[in-house]
């Protein structure tokens, strides 16, 4: 990119500049229609990053490393659940699930699940509708600090469970984990290879979020049957992460 299509964009998205300004420059220095027409679209899909506040983060417990149950009878164990008891979860609960699903485990910032390359794709977000002492809303796990940031208030799971082709335990759950992935993070590495590998991660992360959920003694299933275009509109997700 020109240095001077750089400076032009970010004038357009501070507003220091019209549109038909930034047209009319752009086109001066010989920049073509459609390149132009593309970085406008992109300006208006950006959304504009959310400041984190102190309220909005939300330190989760430290994770246990041990339990009274082996490896062997959770995989004996493990069944998808569809009917719950409506009981809250508690914050104890919600980080050992998040933290089996992508806590970091080692120094160097290695996971729980492996990642092809280390590049880590995914990200992760709670809709969180019944949570002893967390409020209601949508949070994003943020792993280095192992805790929430809430995105969005309000108990949005009615919503998901109507995106997700009206699968009422999406509503009923306590919470819903939902992960997304931004692709590029991995293809620029392997290529459209890296997409299969994308997958295979998310394969490894819901596996380990459905053990841990057995040794939690709690009930959880995946979900696949929904309207992407919904589930990111209803999380507000910024344009470059997919939900899986």
């Amino acid at each position: 990119m020109k240095g001077e299509e750089f400076l032009f964009i970010n004038f357009l998205k501070k507003g220091t500049i019209s549109r038909k300004e930034f047209i009319r420059r752009a086109t001066l220095l010989g920049i073509s229609l459609p390149t132009v027409a593309s970085f406008l679209a992109a300006c208006a899909k950006e959304p504009t990053p959310r400041p984190v506040t102190p309220e909005m983060e939300a330190k989760l417990l430290e994770p246990r490393h041990d339990s009274g149950i082996s490896i062997e009878e959770t995989l004996l164990k493990r069944r998808s659940v569809r009917d719950y008891t409506g009981e809250p979860l508690t914050l104890q609960e919600v980080s050992q699930l998040l933290w089996a699903a992508q806590g970091i485990t080692d120094p160097r910032g290695l996971r729980t699940a492996p990642s092809a390359g280390a590049t880590y794709p995914l990200e992760t977000y709670v809709v969180v509708g019944d949570v002893e002492n967390l409020a209601e809303g949508v949070y994003r796990y943020h792993l280095p600090k192992h805790e929430l940031v809430k995105v969005l208030d309000g108990d949005l799971r009615t919503e998901l469970a109507a995106a997700a082709l009206g699968q009422n335990w999406v509503r009923e759950g306590a919470i819903n984990i939902v992960f997304t992935a931004i692709y590029e993070r991995t293809t620029r590495r392997y290529g459209d290879r890296g997409i299969r590998y994308v997958h295979m991660e998310l394969g490894h992360v819901g596996q380990n979020v459905h053990l841990q959920a057995v040794a939690l003694g709690l009930g959880t299933v995946v979900i696949g049957a929904f309207r992407d275009d919904q589930v990111k509109e209803i999380l507000n997700l910024p344009q470059d992460e997919q939900p899986l």
